[in-house]
């Protein structure tokens, strides 16, 4: 008996040692794992912002060159000294202006900088750049520019003492060589503080944000505005700009993208970094070393207080129907994975697993039970997505994937009676029984100029809005039914190109059979 007891203690300190060995590697794992994730997160966030910034810069761009466009300004620049054309032109700036948000001023002047109108008409008259050197170099960076923008970057106003976006265009003559005058706008960075806090999640709501010119490593946004213009003397931010600037031309993107740590004021700080390379600016995410590990070191002690309950729980009924449990254990999981097999075969063989929608193997073996039915029909409509690899390509495979989603849960709104096949990476069928009257091809087509109407719309995708083009074709058999109706009516689209809203390519195969 007392061989037995010692046998049976030797088991079970085998066992708990096994336990602990398990646990350390489990928890090693997982924190490894979730202190990964963590990063990834971070610099997903910041790739996100990264795109909000330029973003909002774009939009001001494209705000300054609407209004350099505009008749009353050009009329004005070409003839500055007629009072008609300086009242049109005010007027027009202030209306102009009430539609631009976070503005501090937009306006228009001479080549020389003299205030021709202004969002602020006490300011018309001034004139912003006396200085002959920094005249010229305005001009030279906006000729520099062309027919674009000059984009000063983030600065600190004069004005008003705040951060704002400012930037310049030249306006030029009916030749397009020699400029009659320039516009200017000053954009607050108000908008965008709250573009980026709305995005702030629970995990890095005491984040901060910081941008530096990468060239002339000022600081060019920053939460302490004192900061601003000031160069920054963090050595990984120094460091990071100089590998950006030596792979400047190169192919390897990695250096646009990652995260390093760093100490201030006797604290560990983790910073994600994205690359602007449009605006050559360098924009971070800084949180505590603390709070960027909260879920790793939660997930630590979590595990370590569950290894060790599990433990105490193994040395406790270690001996308690040990065997029948273990019976139990084998039956259920043998259970559970015979009908998780049985769903999977079933899924993979006649389900798509992205759409949800019936794939090619059973729309063949659907397409062989179709009946003849007298006096009735079924209409197949084919739909296909132009250059959908280009989609993959510009925007990514999640918004690719979106794209596909959204044109299901478009045919599925509106062909409510038919089945959907997806049967190709971008093509879908549906497969629609009617019977064989006027009226019935005439719901058919108004159905499918409907669901048309509603592809052409944006999809929603991760990457934005995307616009899909669809190549569409309709036809209607009753008999003789089999998988060939999908290269018919492919050939169809591929000779007539892009469907053409309200002109729907159809072919009556029982028109062709006879």
């Amino acid at each position: 008996m007392a061989k037995q007891k010692s046998a049976v203690n030797r088991i079970l300190i085998i066992q708990l040692v096994i336990m602990i060995i398990i646990m350390l590697i489990v928890t090693t794992f997982v924190s490894y794992t979730t202190r990964n994730n963590s990063l990834d997160h971070l610099a997903t966030v910041t790739e996100d912002r990264a795109q909000i910034v330029s973003n909002y810069v774009d939009n001001a761009e494209k705000t300054l060159t609407a209004y350099s466009r505009a008749s009353q300004i050009i009329d004005l620049l070409k003839d500055p000294s007629s009072t008609v054309n300086k009242k049109v032109a005010q007027k027009y700036t202030e209306e102009f202006s009430k539609d631009i948000p976070f503005l501090e001023g937009i306006y228009a002047s001479e080549w020389n900088t003299h205030v021709l109108t202004h969002t602020n008409s006490k300011i018309v008259g001034m004139t912003t750049r006396t200085d002959p050197a920094l005249l010229q170099q305005l001009q030279d960076a906006m000729l520099a520019a062309g027919s674009g923008v000059y984009d000063t970057g983030i600065i600190i106003s004069p004005a008003s003492g705040k951060q704002i976006v400012s930037m310049y265009k030249a306006v030029y003559d009916d030749n397009g060589t020699t400029p009659i005058g320039l516009v200017g706008i000053g954009i607050f960075t108000d908008g965008l503080i709250a573009n980026l806090n709305e995005l702030n999640t629970r995990e890095l709501a005491n984040s901060q944000y910081s941008m530096v010119d990468v060239d002339t490593h000022k600081i060019i946004f920053h939460t302490n505005q004192y900061m601003i213009q000031q160069e920054t003397d963090n050595e990984q931010i120094l460091a990071v700009c100089d590998q950006i600037v030596a792979n400047r031309g190169g192919s390897n993107d990695d250096v646009n993208t990652g995260n390093f740590e760093y100490t201030e004021n006797d604290k560990k700080y983790i910073a994600s970094y994205s690359y602007i390379k449009k605006h050559n600016w360098l924009l971070m995410i800084n949180d505590t070393k603390n709070d960027v590990y909260k879920m790793a070191y939660s997930m630590r002690i979590f595990l370590s207080l569950f290894g060790l309950l599990l433990i105490g729980l193994i040395a406790v009924f270690h001996f308690i129907n040990k065997k029948q449990e273990a019976v139990n254990k084998k039956l259920s999981s043998q259970i559970v994975k015979t009908e998780k097999t049985k769903q999977s075969l079933t899924t993979a063989m006649f389900k798509d697993i992205l759409t949800d929608a019936n794939n090619r193997v059973s729309f063949s073996m659907d397409a062989e039970k179709l009946e003849s039915i007298p006096d009735n029909c079924y209409y197949f409509i084919f739909v296909n997505i132009s250059e959908f690899s280009q989609i993959n390509s510009m925007y990514g495979n999640d918004a690719g994937d979106q794209v596909l989603l959204s044109t299901v849960d478009a045919l599925r709104r509106v062909f409510q009676n038919g089945t959907i096949y997806r049967t190709g990476s971008d093509e879908f069928v549906i497969v629609v029984p009617s019977d064989d009257t006027t009226n019935a091809y005439n719901n058919i087509i108004n159905s499918v100029n409907t669901a048309h109407a509603i592809l052409l719309s944006p999809h929603e995708t991760p990457a934005g809005q995307v616009t899909a083009e669809y190549k569409i074709a309709v036809a209607k058999k009753s008999e003789g039914i089999n998988a060939s109706i999908i290269s018919s009516l492919k050939d169809l689209t591929e000779r007539n190109g892009n469907a053409v809203f309200g002109q729907v390519q159809y072919l009556d195969l029982d028109a062709q059979a006879f």
